[in-house]
């Protein structure tokens, strides 16, 4: 859903991946016989380029040091301002835009993407690399390019500190239409002539050389008679990865984005929840509150797309007789502007100092947490007690359905349930790293029962929205028949989500994890 608020990506190239492999050479290698590989035919006319590249990161080097790279360049087939993000080994999103009329100024939408990483801090240039490039087509049948190969000779200056200037050359190969198999054959082929693959990941780690920062420290490995603290950092780390990993997408609307960061977000809340006593409360009291907001202004968004999609099923499903008015048009354009609204919303709390600061206290848990002495126990008991108390803590929950003495009071209660389930899905989750599949199949469970209710939870808010539009349309002269038929079939799905979460917990007896 676009809106004024929204990125214009109308001059935008579309984006990219690029999956290559690149060979450190020295300077009188010949060239590689590159006919030899699998599936080529022929290698195309040597084209000769030059390129001017500079290199933008922050003055600490923060997007360096999780792989990505910022960078303007002149020459070639694709001059312009490129952004890199890492996806996988020798595979990484590639987003292009034109250089504008303020060339020392990254454009906004890549500056956006990577506001995870930078926060509040410039951009600036950190290295300057000129390049004489011989570009080779790797041809197979029926003439398709399947991919380049390029000889790199390369000048590089740093900018940052004291000047230091570096030259080498370097190949590489980038697959166009070809198999990932191509990039093995070329690995034998290369080996054979004592070329490798490169150590560094990129031409400027090259460039930096010993100021090429590391990446984030990884936490020490579970183990069961290894200390509690490590589950809990462990998967805090994975899911702050994750948070940042979501978050360029989020901010370029990509599917489910929105819905990974969330999901990040309320597994670490709730992991702060079940394993608090590892650490100090006030940290993670306060850790929590903040993923709780971000959570609700970046999803807002999604509820309002999950629950204009559920209508439109129910209203496809509809007789046309029994839809009187343009109903359907009417339940768009009160969710498209709340989904409208929603999405300003939460991209403009992706902008926030509230955000960044989320994010510097995030990194600052995983890599200096504050333990308490609970955390140094040893982990196999300390996280079944943990999981333990999450169990019994919904088993209290589905209690008090059963004492519900209304419909309204067992709505209040089932979301309870929904909630003490979620919290004892990412408990056993956290745990799987020590209890392997014991913990996996009590978060099956437990998610299976939060997704029933997630079910009945819908049911509930689309209700609501139906009863308001309803009301408006009688109010308003329209006829209100239409949003009062689905309001009834709705109350049904919600009748039949909650009979089937009985029926699921009748069945919920997952084995508790070992304490010894």
């Amino acid at each position: 859903m676009n809106g004024a608020a929204d990125l214009d990506l109308s001059m935008t190239v579309p984006d990219t991946v690029e999956v290559e492999r690149k060979y450190e050479v020295e300077q009188d290698a010949p060239l590689p016989e590159l006919a030899m590989l699998s599936d080529v035919d022929r290698v195309g006319t040597p084209e000769e380029q030059h390129l001017d590249a500079v290199y933008f990161d922050t003055r600490d080097l923060a997007l360096a040091a999780h792989g990505i790279t910022l960078r303007r360049r002149s020459g070639g087939d694709d001059a312009g301002w490129h952004l890199k993000l890492p996806l996988g080994a020798g595979e990484r999103r590639e987003m292009t835009e034109p250089v504008g009329s303020a060339p020392d100024t990254a454009p906004e939408r890549l500056r956006r993407l990577v506001l995870v990483h930078t926060r509040d801090r410039a951009l600036v240039p950190v290295v300057r690399l000129s390049t004489r490039r011989t570009v080779l087509s790797l041809h197979g049948p029926a003439d398709t390019v399947l991919a380049e190969f390029c000889d790199d000779r390369v000048d590089a200056h740093t900018l940052l500190g004291k000047p230091e200037s570096s030259s080498w050359r370097e190949w590489e190969i980038e697959l166009v239409d070809g198999r990932r198999d191509l990039l093995k054959a070329a690995d034998t082929l290369l080996a054979a002539s004592g070329q490798h693959p490169a150590a560094l990941p990129s031409k400027l780690a090259r460039a930096l050389g010993a100021n090429y920062p590391d990446g984030p420290a990884l936490p020490p490995k579970p183990t069961r008679k290894g200390p509690a603290s490590a589950v809990l950092l462990a998967y805090m780390h994975a899911m702050v990865r994750a948070l940042k990993a979501h978050d360029p997408g989020v901010r370029d609307d990509l599917p489910d984005a929105v819905h990974q960061l969330r999901v990040a977000a309320r597994s670490m809340r709730s992991a702060l929840a079940t394993y608090r006593k590892l650490t100090d409360p006030a940290v993670a009291g306060s850790l929590r509150e903040e993923l709780k907001w971000l959570a609700g202004a970046a999803g807002a968004a999604r509820d309002a797309e999950v629950i204009l999609q559920r209508l439109k099923d129910m209203i496809g499903t509809e007789p046309a007789e029994l839809l009187m008015g343009p109903v359907q048009q009417r339940i768009e354009e009160h969710l498209g502007a709340r989904h409208h609204d929603a999405r300003a919303a939460g991209l403009a709390a992706l902008d926030s100092d509230r955000y960044f600061r989320l994010l510097d206290s995030l990194d600052s848990f995983v890599t200096d947490p504050p333990l308490s002495d609970l955390a140094r126990k040893p982990a196999r008991k300390c996280v079944a007690d943990r999981v333990a108390a999450d169990r019994t803590r919904l088993k209290q929950a589905v209690e008090a359905v059963d004492g519900a003495r209304d419909g309204a009071t067992a709505d209040a209660a089932l979301h309870e349930v929904r909630k003490s389930a979620k919290r004892l899905r990412y408990a056993a989750e956290a745990a799987a790293s020590i209890h392997g599949k014991r913990a996996r199949r009590l978060a099956r469970a437990a998610e299976h029962i939060q997704q029933i209710l997630g079910e009945h939870q819908d049911s509930l808010v689309t209700r609501e929205l139906l009863r308001d539009l309803g009301a408006r349309a009688q109010s308003e002269g329209a006829n209100g028949f239409s949003y009062g038929r689905l309001h009834a079939i709705e109350q049904q799905r919600g009748s039949d989500s909650q009979a089937q979460f009985l029926r699921a917990w009748a069945r919920f007896r997952p084995k508790p994890l070992h304490r010894k």
